[in-house]
């Protein structure tokens, strides 16, 4: 794998959000359409311009995206053509290392980033009925 982590710009949020939608479509199953309308509305215009954003590319082409704040893992999704090839553990572990985190929250109707999250050696500690915009996902707390 000849990949290259860079940070993302402005002009990257529509591949950004290409992946983003892509990856939810394979992993979060229990969403409810308005609700993926909603997160594809604001994800672009109220979290990543906040947030330094990392991508993933091989060929100069996205494969998928990374950000942390503070102490904690805020989005990791890797577009499904490339998920289980090794684009995510690569992320994780360059985010881990370059940027650093301790704390993730995951929902709790995905058990493929669960479980993703504790081969790296994440516990659960804990667990909200709702997700961090109010809705009714359940998220498991995790911590290393």
């Amino acid at each position: 794998m000849d990949y290259q982590i860079i940070k993302a710009e402005s002009q990257d949020y529509p591949r950004i959000m290409e992946i983003w939608a892509s990856s939810v479509k394979a992993t979060h199953h229990f969403l409810a359409e308005e609700d993926f309308n909603y997160f594809q509305e604001v994800i672009p215009r109220d979290y990543l311009p906040h947030l330094d954003v990392y991508l993933i590319t091989e060929d100069n082409k996205a494969k998928g995206f990374a950000s942390v704040a503070g102490d904690t893992l805020e989005m990791l999704f890797i577009h499904d053509d490339f998920r289980g090839k090794g684009y995510g553990k690569k992320l994780y572990q360059f985010m881990k290392d370059h940027i650093g985190f301790t704390k993730l929250d995951v929902n709790e109707q995905n058990p493929q980033a669960i479980g993703f999250y504790e081969k790296m050696r994440f516990k659960r500690v804990g667990r909200s009925e709702k997700d961090g915009s109010g809705k009714n996902y359940p998220i498991i707390h995790m911590a290393i």
